[in-house]
């Protein structure tokens, strides 16, 4: 199995470069190995996110697009509002794992999310659910 670059974000603001092996959203911890440390094994309780990156630099003159103008129909459209203010606008593939369009009682696990912006460092991201303020379905 190929390792994934990815920048994991957790919940108290630190950053983690590394590689993912392998991952699902059912999960409750993640494995990264990091140049520094070696592998490391991350209660998913802890994380805000895993972003799943084409490089670690990333361009940081580039702006990511928040729109879905242009952009190609990939699952169901969301907005993802997190409780440290960040939001992010993307597709969710498959069935929407929460009711009514908003982000009630699940409050374990996450969901993956394909950025609206393809031309975005980022890939793909797991959202750890309990790091969500809410969520809206379009």
């Amino acid at each position: 199995m190929e390792r994934q670059k990815v920048i994991v974000r957790f919940a108290d603001g630190r950053i983690l470069r590394g590689y993912l092996e392998k991952f699902v959203a059912t999960d409750e911890t993640v494995s990264i190995d990091d140049d520094s440390s070696g592998r490391q094994s991350i209660s998913l309780s802890d994380l805000k996110a895993i972003f799943y990156v084409k490089t670690f630099e990333g361009d940081k003159a580039y702006s990511d697009r928040k729109s879905f103008v242009h952009a190609t129909a990939r699952g169901k459209k969301v907005f993802v509002r997190f409780f440290d203010g960040e939001s992010m606008m993307g597709h969710i593939e498959g069935d929407v794992p929460w009711e009514k369009g908003f982000f009630l009682e699940q409050k374990k696990g996450g969901f993956f999310l394909i950025p609206v912006d393809n031309q975005s460092n980022n890939i793909k991201v797991f959202v750890v659910a309990s790091a969500v303020q809410d969520v809206t379905c379009f």
